[in-house]
């Protein structure tokens, strides 16, 4: 099973040109893959710099044919003709579909940093191995004190799932009902723009254990390159928010998944965002 993880920045590449067909030819050249996730995809947002009012999810959808689109938006305002416009994160599923949950996370006031509403998107889905959790997310990059309460908001959320998914289906008997009960497994990969280095004391924050038993998150590329430092995700092409290549965007996975893990992989060469695209494939 291969998960694929981006900040496409709504398709806008680094010749400042927004091209959703390069975004997904660029997926297709890099492998085949049964989740796509994506972050920075607008919905009628032509403020956005190259953008226009397209409906970017329902042109990846077209664009990636085969695959179950999620969308979840983080950003939902007024545009000046009565319409709303949108930006989040999408989810692109070649597996079985279950539930799905849009979590907005926390904003905490922060006086007079720039800073934007975030969400995560929840999506279970049926892998061969048994139904998992996939999770896509970008947090928040100007302001530390909400980036570190997206952090632990996130591992609270994570501990809620666990805990609902070890209650018994008391819901039996409301099947096609609002309390139909639904399997919400422990077994989750957590990716996206995270927008703090892997020396981070966000991304320790993340992956520190818990006191009841909840499976804690491993990091993908230090499960298999131990000791190495990780390669970067950003600043392999020149942008303005690093002065030195980093990596921002990855893929954290729940302890009984590390076994399966079979390769991580950073596409260095695209410049069809500002981040770069990563990925990880597990055995089934």
């Amino acid at each position: 099973m291969k998960l694929l993880s981006w900040n496409i920045q709504w398709g806008r590449g680094m010749d400042g040109h927004v091209d959703l067909a390069r975004i997904a030819a660029e997926i297709r050249r890099i492998g085949d893959f049964d989740l796509i996730c994506l972050q920075e995809v607008a919905v009628n947002f032509p403020g956005l710099p190259g953008n226009d009012a397209r409906d970017q999810v329902a042109e990846l959808a077209a664009l990636l044919p085969g695959y179950t689109p999620i969308y979840a938006p983080a950003t939902d305002l007024p545009d000046s003709r009565g319409g709303r416009k949108q930006f989040g994160n999408a989810v692109f599923s070649r597996l079985p579909v279950g539930q799905v949950w849009r979590h907005l996370l926390p904003w905490p006031v922060d006086a007079g940093v720039p800073s934007m509403q975030r969400v995560l998107l929840e999506v279970v889905v049926q892998a061969a191995f048994g139904p998992l959790r996939v999770l896509t997310t970008h947090l928040e990059y100007y302001s530390p004190i909400q980036r570190r309460a997206q952090v632990d908001a996130l591992r609270r959320l994570h501990a809620e799932a666990c805990a609902h998914g070890r209650q018994p289906r008391i819901g039996k008997g409301e099947e096609g009902g609002s309390f139909e009960v639904f399997p919400r497994p422990a077994a989750a990969l957590l990716c996206g723009d995270m927008n703090f280095p892997a020396t981070a004391e966000e991304r320790a924050r993340l992956l520190a254990p818990f006191a009841d038993g909840t499976p804690a998150f491993r990091d993908s590329w230090e499960v298999l390159h131990p000791g190495q430092p990780h390669a970067p995700s950003v600043g392999i092409h020149p942008v303005s928010f690093v002065d030195a290549p980093a990596c921002f965007d990855f893929v954290f996975l729940t302890e009984d998944l590390a076994p399966r893990l079979r390769a991580h992989g950073i596409d260095a060469r695209t410049e069809a965002s500002d981040h770069q695209p990563v990925w990880v494939e597990l055995r089934q």
